[in-house]
C-alpha cells in the first residue's frame, strides 16, 4: 500500500475533526500554562512579613497610587493622642463637702483643746491620730497653745482660703497648681508662723472639683479618627520601595502588597479566574470552526501552524507586556491578527485577535483598557487591510491601528489623575509605532508563510501577474497561441469568480499559468497552428498524441516548481483537466479499433489529475472547457453559447470532476449566466465593412454613409 493511500485511509474527516479538536485543546493548555506560570512563579514575586529583612533591592515596576491604611491608621493614633481629656464641669457639692470635712476637722481640734482631763501628751497623740491631718510636732505644739483669740482667727482663715480656693475649677493635672496658688490667698495679717499653719491646715482638703469623663473623652477621641482623610501613598516607575538590609515595615510591606509582589499561600482564587476566561475563549473559538466553513478547517498543517503561531505571539506578549508602562502600547499585537486576516480570512482574524487580546491583558494593571486597544485596534487594521491587494493597504491599515490606539489612549487617559500630557504624547506616539511595526511585520510574516507553507497572497499574486514574469514571458515567445487562450480563460474564470464569492485574484492568475507546459512542445497544440500548417497529431498513433497532449500537465508543473511558482498556483496546472479523457485521441483510437473498445486501454488517454479540489479549480476547469468548445464550435446566438456551457458543466459533473469542490446547483448556475455574459460579450457579432474604391480622378468623392455600421 502506497503511502498516500495510507494517509487518505487514516486522515477521514472524522479523524480531521478529532485532530482538529485535538489542535484546539493543546493550544488551550499551552495559552493556560503561558499564562499562569509567571502567576505562579515570577521572579519579583517574594515570600516576606513585616520584621523581616529584604534580601535585595525592591523598585516599583511602574507607577502607582493607593490608599495606605498603615498611613491613615497612624494618622487616626496621633489623632486620638492629640486629643485632651474631656472633664466636666466643675462640682460645687464637692467643695461643700470639703469645707464641711474642714469644719469637722476643727471640732475635733477644739474638743482635743478643750478637754480639761487629758494631759498634754494625751492631746498631741490625739492629734497625731486625726487622719485628715499631717501635723509635726511643732505644728502641734502651736495649735494646743494658741490663745482662743487667735485660733478662731485661723480657723475662719482656713475656711476662707479653702472656699476661695476650690471656688476655681480644679482638675487632677491641676490639683498641684492650685495647691502652689494657695499660700498667695492667706491674708497677710497672720504672721508667717500662723499663716504656714493655715496652709498646713486646708492642704488635705483641697480636691479636683472638675472630674474627668471616660464617655465624653472616648467620644472626642472618636471624632478626632473620623475627622481624619485617608492618605494616598504614590510610587513612581523604578522608585526603590525598600533597599537590600533594611527591615520590612508595616508601610514597605503594603507597597509590596499593593504591586503584588508578596507571595500568597492560596492562589485558588487566581486559577479559577484564569480556567474560566481559558475556558470562554476555547468554547468561542469552538464554536467558530464548528459554525463557519472556511478553507483552512480543511488543513491540518495549516492549523497546526496558526495554534504555533499564536501561541508564540502570546508567550512573547506575556513576556513583555505585564508591569511596563509603555511597551503594553508599543507591542505589535494588531500583526498577528493582519497575518492571519490576509492569508486565511478576515473572520479568522478577528476571532483569534479576540483571544490573543484578551489574553495578554489579563491580569495586568490596567487590564481593561489595554484590552480594549488590543481588540479595537486589531480588528480596525483587519477591516482596513481587507484582501491587501495592494501596499497602500498595509500602509493605511497601520495608520488606521494608531489612530484607533491614540483615541482609546485619549478615552482612558485624559480622565486618570496620574497620567500628565507628556505621558499621553508618549503613549499615542507608541500606538502609532504599533501601527506602522504591525503593517511591516504582517508584510514579512506573509512571505515568510508564503515561501514555507505554499499559501498565495494578493502581493503574490499581482507579482505573478505582471506581464514581464520570466515564466509568462516564456509562455509568450513560445505558445503565443497558449497564451491568448490562457489570458481568455483567466478573464472567463475571473468574472464567475466574483459572482459566486470565489478568490478572484487567484484565479485569474491561475488561469494565466494553467497552460505553462505548452510552452515546451507548442505546435502539438492546436492554438499554436497556423491555418496553413498541418496538424502535427495527425502522423502519430492515438496513444503517443494522448501522451504528448497529457504531458503539458507535467510539464507545467515542473515549470511552475523551477520558476518557483506557489503551490496553490500549481494546484490549477495539475487540476484544471482533472482526470477526464483526451477525447479526441481517444477517439481516434477506438476508430482505428472499429469501435472496440476493449482494444484501447482508456488509462493511456486520462489525464493524472488529480481533480479539482476547490472552487478556484473547478472554475478554471469549467472555463477552459468552455472556451476550447466556443472556440471549436463558433456559437452565434445567446442560446447557442448557454448550450455549450451547459454540456461543458453537464460532462463534468458526470465525470465526477466537481465532487470535491463544493460547489451548489447556485453556483453553477451563477457560472453559467456569468460565462454567458461574457461570451456573449466577447463573441458578439461582426459586419464585414466595405471596401472603399479610391476615384481615378480629381472629382471630389461624396461621403460615406457611416450610421448603420456596428461595432
Amino acid at each position: 500500500m502506497r503511502l498516500s493511500d495510507l494517509k487518505a485511509r487514516l486522515l477521514t474527516p472524522y479523524t480531521r475533526r478529532l485532530f482538529k479538536v485535538f489542535i484546539l485543546l493543546m493550544t488551550s493548555g499551552l495559552s493556560f500554562i503561558i499564562l499562569w506560570l509567571p502567576i505562579a512563579s515570577r521572579p519579583l514575586i517574594y515570600t516576606l512579613s513585616p520584621g523581616d529583612v529584604a534580601p535585595q533591592d525592591i523598585e516599583a515596576p511602574y507607577s502607582l497610587s493607593y490608599v495606605s491604611e498603615v498611613l491613615t491608621e497612624q494618622a487616626r493614633q496621633e489623632a486620638e493622642q492629640k486629643t485632651l481629656p474631656v472633664y466636666l464641669p466643675s462640682d460645687a457639692s464637692i467643695t461643700r463637702r470639703q469645707i464641711e470635712k474642714l469644719r469637722i476637722t476643727f471640732q475635733y481640734i477644739n474638743a482635743i483643746r478643750q478637754d480639761p482631763y487629758a494631759s498634754l501628751e494625751q492631746k498631741i497623740e490625739d492629734l497625731q491620730k486625726a487622719k485628715d491631718l499631717n501635723l509635726t510636732q511643732e505644728e502641734i505644739n502651736i495649735i494646743l497653745t494658741l490663745d482662743q483669740s487667735n485660733w478662731e482667727l485661723i480657723q475662719s482663715e482656713a475656711l476662707r482660703v479653702l472656699e476661695q480656693v476650690m471656688r476655681d475649677t480644679i482638675r487632677e493635672d491641676q490639683l498641684q497648681e492650685a495647691i502652689k496658688r494657695t499660700p498667695s490667698l492667706i491674708s497677710f495679717s497672720l504672721s508667717p508662723e500662723e499663716a504656714q499653719l493655715v496652709l498646713k491646715l486646708i492642704r488635705p482638703f483641697i480636691t479636683p472639683n472638675s472630674l474627668y469623663s471616660p464617655e465624653q473623652t472616648e467620644l472626642a477621641r472618636k471624632s478626632a479618627r473620623e475627622a481624619v482623610q485617608p492618605i494616598t501613598k504614590q510610587y513612581v516607575a523604578g522608585e526603590t520601595i525598600v533597599r537590600r538590609g533594611q527591615i520590612i515595615t508595616p508601610l514597605t510591606y503594603e507597597a509590596l502588597q499593593q504591586y503584588k509582589l508578596i507571595r500568597s499561600n492560596n492562589r485558588n482564587r487566581e486559577l479559577i479566574s484564569l480556567v474560566s476566561l481559558i475556558l470562554v475563549l476555547t468554547c468561542l473559538t469552538g464554536l467558530f470552526f464548528y459554525r463557519k466553513t472556511i478553507p483552512i478547517s480543511g488543513s491540518l498543517r495549516f492549523s497546526f501552524i496558526i495554534a504555533l503561531f499564536f501561541l508564540v505571539f502570546l508567550f512573547s506578549a506575556r513576556a513583555l507586556v505585564p508591569n511596563r508602562a509603555v511597551v503594553p502600547y508599543l507591542f505589535p499585537i494588531p500583526a498577528f491578527g493582519l497575518t492571519i486576516a490576509s492569508l486565511f480570512g478576515i473572520e479568522l482574524g478577528v476571532i483569534l485577535s479576540i483571544s490573543l487580546g484578551i489574553l495578554t491583558a489579563f491580569g495586568t494593571t490596567n487590564s481593561l483598557d489595554l484590552t480594549v486597544y488590543y481588540l479595537l485596534s486589531s480588528i480596525t487594521g483587519i477591516f482596513v487591510l481587507g484582501k491587501a491587494q495592494r501596499l497602500s493597504h498595509f500602509i493605511w491599515a497601520g495608520i488606521s491601528i494608531g489612530a484607533t490606539g491614540s483615541a482609546i489612549i485619549f478615552a482612558y487617559r485624559l480622565i486618570s489623575p496620574y497620567t500628565d500630557l507628556i505621558g499621553i504624547a508618549t503613549l499615542v506616539g507608541g500606538a502609532f509605532f504599533n501601527g506602522i511595526a504591525s503593517a511591516s511585520l504582517t508584510v514579512l510574516f506573509q512571505y515568510i508563510f508564503s515561501q514555507t507553507l505554499g499559501l498565495t497572497t494578493a502581493l503574490q499574486l499581482l507579482d505573478l501577474s505582471r506581464p514581464d514574469h520570466p515564466l509568462l514571458r516564456l509562455i509568450m515567445q513560445n505558445a503565443p497561441g497558449s497564451y491568448q487562450h490562457s489570458l481568455q480563460v483567466a478573464v472567463l474564470a475571473e468574472q464567475a469568480a466574483e459572482k459566486i464569492g470565489a478568490d478572484a485574484m487567484l484565479v485569474r492568475v491561475g488561469g494565466m499559468y494553467h497552460d505553462a507546459g505548452k510552452a515546451l512542445n507548442p505546435s502539438f497544440f492546436i492554438e499554436n497552428q497556423t491555418g496553413t500548417a498541418l496538424d502535427t497529431h495527425d502522423d502519430i498513433p492515438p496513444e503517443e498524441s494522448a501522451r504528448i497532449i497529457i504531458q503539458h500537465v507535467l510539464d507545467g508543473v515542473e515549470l511552475a516548481k523551477k520558476y518557483r511558482i506557489p503551490s496553490r498556483i500549481q494546484d490549477f496546472i495539475r487540476e484544471h483537466h482533472g482526470t477526464m479523457l483526451t477525447r479526441y485521441q481517444y477517439a481516434r483510437a477506438l476508430e482505428k479499433a472499429n469501435g472496440d473498445s476493449t482494444k484501447v486501454d482508456q488509462e493511456k488517454f486520462r489525464y493524472p489529475g488529480p481533480p479539482p479540489a476547490s472552487r478556484e479549480t473547478a472554475l478554471l476547469m469549467l472555463a477552459d472547457g468552455t472556451q476550447a468548445r466556443v472556440r471549436a464550435e463558433l456559437p452565434e446566438t445567446e442560446e447557442e453559447i448557454r448550450a455549450v456551457v451547459k454540456k461543458v458543466i453537464d460532462y463534468c459533473l458526470k465525470e465526477g470532476q466537481l465532487d470535491n469542490t463544493r460547489l451548489t446547483l447556485r453556483d453553477l448556475t451563477l457560472i453559467a449566466d456569468s460565462f454567458v455574459q461574457t461570451l456573449k460579450n466577447t463573441y458578439h457579432p461582426r459586419i464585414r465593412y466595405p471596401e472603399i474604391q479610391q476615384p481615378t480622378h480629381k472629382e471630389e468623392q461624396p461621403p460615406t454613409d457611416l450610421s448603420k455600421e456596428k461595432i
